[in-house]
């Protein structure tokens, strides 16, 4: 039974809760809870400071979330789709799964109080590939006919299938997250051929919830697509809008029929440096759509970085637009140009002060602060809380981290949790502050600042101490190249693959047993031992010329170095997206780094044992694992980087020492970390090519380095490539239609080992010899025969001995036919 003094404030505060529930009449109800925690901690409220409240029925919900995680709190999304392209489950059984998790996430959202709630952020593979099929820019290859596209043909794009390859993927800006890259040309025919946005909206709208339609913006769509294939240099994508402004417009009149009254258009290429025609391109694109605008609210929203002075102008006088969103965490510089410019009258701001992109708990003492400051600009009922970004660049929810350290985990918020924190803030700017919570929040950040797990004394000096040298080897790349091949006396055009053999059920069965204790360490070091061996064998049946361990060991190749260095904390369902149904769970990282015992050393050299062919020691390097973990914010981003390249010193040095003659540092995320804006490009890349050489600046010349990149634009950072000073590098290069070689045919000469990748392992398409030898023949014609590389784009960790098998075989049999043909030319 409620007690009498409860239910006399609940009386108290009963016109609020009437104007915040009214269609509620049981005061157990969970969504009057928060209400009801409200009361509590104002138990001698009067009833008469609460008699006006009209101000509620603007400022009681004044909180926005951009996006949330689509993959559910335990991967269910995952799973659903992996059972689904296996044939294990129906196309019902998967849209089961799907449809279950959005309801989840909007009466999560709805539950908590938040006013703003997204739709259509949900995606089966990717936001981006969404809007081409909502677009119904579908290429040519995989001979759509029109009509719905249903799933066939949008897996297919996402993942290639038996006869054509997937499309592109890149980085999503400077996020580990990957899109689908639109395919477009002047003869893109475009069609109205995926309802979703409609219909994701009508379906929150049948399940109670008022939702926020979000639709990729038409410029921003445009400006991360490429060109297709065969299209003259001179096209501009920036010319097909008109052709899809149409369709815009469909949308948009089907949302507004529906009932809704907001809509969100994401156009986070704004914070890029664009040119006055792509900037007039937003004003023509919003002023096309007014009139189908007209009756709805708009916010264009913005995140990852400042949006410059120019794009703000431009942002802030676009036709028809209602509210305009920003990043405040990465965008520091645009919450003083709000400041200072203002917002036009009438106009909302929604305020991105809770990181979407880290999983720190929100100073919320600051952020409110930041808010207050902001209202004088924007007017009280003008402001609404958000988050920086979509939150599915973080974990989904901390309450299944049962096992984290209770310390570490207080200074912790997932998505679950910033929803909580966004509510928070919105509250309290609405006069219902929170005390206790806002207490509990403030503990948790002055328990973090003065946790001595933080810092570590000698660490700090170490990394100081770096500062001296640029730590380059002392002799120069083509001498080693030469000292290399005397030991090694490999073949032209050397075939190797980049480090991971497929991960099978029984493999990761073994490691989660071992860490449940259910198996010995005897018993775990046997079973690895015989899958290393395994993966030693059938490389050896290929004839591979440098092998690889296959990383039997490893759960992820930023994990498990995270899980043996100091200053990590991991968690055990902190997983994020990266791609499609992959998912990444990234380390913690709270406090200093160092390296306590060797982490490859005992695996790499039990493999080398194992053949007389080289092996290769495999390492993830210290900007990779920065750039794929959640990283501390009370330092700059450098200095925790130099900390990590001394560990893996460290482990360089012991591989070394072991006998291991090459040696691979994987910086497949250098590119990723390059900020959007291009007048910081010199000093990211400074410290990250500086961090990537401390690492192995101290081996011999005759111990080969390779390192490997994936997935991004790299020609842009080619010369800082270049600077890095490895012997050999690895590099995606087949699934972005080999525009990496286009550097080396403008000019650019390499004079180190390089392999970009014949074949793309994120697709289960098996390519032919002919067609590995095709392209192999393209890059000997921009690069000499005596520094090139036969191997995959990346590693095969997701893919099948069924797949990787034959692909393997016809790798190395188109190097060994370009050899005899080269052979048979001298």
């Amino acid at each position: 039974m409620m007690p009498s003094c409860l239910r006399g404030t609940l009386l108290s505060f009963r016109p609020i809760l009437a104007v915040l529930y009214p269609h509620h009449g049981s005061w157990l109800d969970p969504k009057w809870r928060p209400l009801v925690r409200i009361a509590c901690l104002h138990g001698t409220a009067k009833h008469s400071q609460y008699k006006d409240t009209s101000w509620l029925s603007q400022r009681k919900m004044a909180s926005h979330i951009v996006g949330y995680p689509r993959m559910g709190p335990k991967r269910e999304l995952k799973f659903a789709l992996e059972s689904f392209w296996d044939g294990k489950s129906s196309a019902e059984d998967l849209e089961k799964v799907a449809a279950d998790l959005r309801a989840s996430i909007w009466k999560q959202m709805s539950e908590a109080g938040i006013k703003y709630i997204p739709s259509n952020t949900f995606s089966y593979y990717d936001q981006v590939l969404d809007t081409t099929a909502m677009l119904g820019a579908v290429p040519d290859r995989y001979s759509w006919t029109g009509g719905e596209i249903g799933h066939s043909t949008y897996f297919s794009m996402a993942r290639g299938n038996a006869t054509v390859p997937a499309m592109e993927m890149t980085k999503w800006f400077d996020t580990n997250y990957h899109f689908i890259v639109p395919e477009l040309s002047p003869a893109t025919k475009f069609s109205y051929a995926s309802h979703k946005a409609v219909s994701e909206y009508k379906e929150a709208k049948a399940l109670g919830v008022d939702t926020v339609p979000v639709l990729v913006g038409p410029v921003s769509y445009l400006l991360l697509s490429k060109a297709a294939k065969g299209v003259e240099k001179s096209f501009s994508l920036l010319s097909l809008l008109d052709s899809i402004l149409p369709i815009y417009k469909e949308v948009v009149t089907e949302l507004k029929a529906a009932g809704a009254s907001w809509i969100q258009f994401d156009e986070p290429t704004l914070v890029k440096d664009l040119a006055a025609h792509e900037l007039a391109a937003f004003s023509s694109a919003y002023a096309a759509l007014e009139s189908a605008l007209s009756g709805l609210n708009v916010l264009i929203e913005t995140y990852f970085a400042d949006v410059p002075a120019e794009s703000y102008k431009t942002l802030t006088s676009l036709s028809g637009v209602t509210a305009y969103g920003f990043d405040l965490v990465r965008g520091t510089k645009t919450l003083e140009l709000i400041k200072s410019a203002g917002i036009p009258s009438g106009k909302y701001l929604f305020a991105g002060v809770v990181d979407g992109r880290n999983i720190w708990a929100d100073d919320l003492a600051a952020s409110l602060s930041t808010l207050q400051s902001l209202e004088a600009v924007v007017g009280k009922d003008k402001l609404v809380v958000s988050t920086s970004c979509s939150l599915m660049h973080t974990a989904v929810d901390l309450v299944n981290e049962t096992k984290l350290d209770s310390e570490i985990k207080s200074w912790l918020a997932f998505a679950a949790q910033k929803v909580v924190e966004v509510n928070a803030l919105g509250k309290a700017l609405a006069g219902l502050k929170d005390g206790a919570y806002f207490a509990a929040n403030a503990a948790a950040q002055a328990s973090r600042r003065s946790s001595p797990r933080v810092n570590n004394e000698e660490v700090q000096k170490a990394a100081a101490a770096l500062k001296g040298s640029d730590h380059r080897r002392a002799t120069p790349v083509s001498a080693r190249l030469d000292a290399q091949q005397k030991k090694l006396n490999l073949p032209i055009l050397p075939t190797t693959t980049i480090g991971s053999f497929p991960q099978t059920m029984d493999l990761r069965r073994v490691r989660r047993e071992y860490k449940a204790k259910k198996i010995s360490e005897e018993e775990y070091v046997s079973a690895i031992k015989e899958e290393i061996s395994k993966v030693v064998k059938i490389q050896e049946e290929l004839d591979i010329d440098v092998l690889v361990h296959g990383e039997p060991e490893r759960n992820d190749m930023v994990e498990y170095f995270g899980e043996q260095l100091s200053g990590f904390a991991f968690t055990a369902n902190g997983w994020v997206q990266s791609y499609g149904s992959r998912c990444v769970k990234p380390p913690i990282i709270y406090g200093d780094v160092s390296r306590p015992n060797p982490m490859t050393v005992f695996w790499s050299k039990m493999a080398q044992d194992m053949t007389p062919r080289p092996m290769k020691g495999m390492l993830t390097g210290p900007v990779t694992i920065l750039n794929w973990s959640f990283v501390r914010n009370d330092q700059p981003r450098f200095e925790t980087c130099y900390q990590i390249a001394l560990a893996i010193k460290k482990e360089v040095e012991d591989l070394e020492a072991g006998g291991i003659q090459v040696i691979q540092i994987d910086e497949a995320a250098l590119r990723e970390g390059l900020p959007l804006r291009k007048s910081e490009h010199a000093f990211y890349l400074d410290w990250a090519v500086h961090s990537f050489r401390i690492t192995n600046c101290g081996v011999q010349d005759t111990t080969q380095i390779h390192t490997h990149m994936c997935y991004s634009n790299f020609n842009d950072i080619i010369h800082s490539i270049i600077n890095m000073d490895a012997d050999v590098i690895t590099i995606e290069n087949s699934r972005s239609d080999e525009k990496l070689l286009s550097v080396f045919r403008e000019g650019v000469t390499y004079g180190a080992g390089i392999g970009p990748g014949v074949y793309d392992i994120h697709s289960p398409r098996i390519p032919s010899t002919e067609e590995i030898a095709d392209r192999v023949n393209k890059m000997l014609a921009v690069l000499d025969t005596n520094i090139l590389w036969v191997n995959p784009d990346c590693g095969l960790k997701t893919r099948k001995y069924t797949e990787v098998k034959p692909a393997l075989t016809n790798m190395v049999a188109a190097a060994k036919l370009i050899r005899t043909q080269l052979a048979s030319t001298k």
